[in-house]
């Protein structure tokens, strides 16, 4: 499978909820509603079904539909914000104070290097 790549950088073809929804996983779905529940997000097994950020009428964890990167890369109709001209903005730049965001932002950056930008 190509990788996916979502707006801000995470390799959807890589997440955990996209490889549980695509190999219908329940159990992973179970532990990962477990381990990613939040109290703004309570999530159920049946709430890790997602098709990618970038997916066009398909299934995502009701988290990504919130996400500011993810509704912006939407209404730019860009593939993600590697190829955006505002790149990297502010939505990105508060992404990125998580560590956790780093391969993400590399990725982008990878891309834009490919892309001569």
């Amino acid at each position: 499978m190509q990788e996916m790549i979502a707006y801000c950088g995470i390799v959807c073809s890589d997440c955990p909820a996209f490889i549980a929804t695509r190999d219908d996983d329940d159990k992973a779905k179970e532990n990962l509603a477990a381990s990613w529940a939040t109290q703004e997000y309570p999530l159920k097994p049946e709430d890790i079904n997602c098709d990618g950020c970038i997916t066009h009428g398909g299934e995502l964890v009701s988290f990504c539909y919130d996400c500011d990167i993810r509704k912006c890369g939407v209404e730019k109709n860009m593939p993600n914000c590697a190829y955006c001209a505002d790149f990297p903005c502010e939505k990105l730049h508060r992404q990125w104070e998580n560590p956790i965001s780093a391969p993400a932002k590399a990725k982008l950056e990878e891309i834009r290097k490919s892309l001569g930008l």
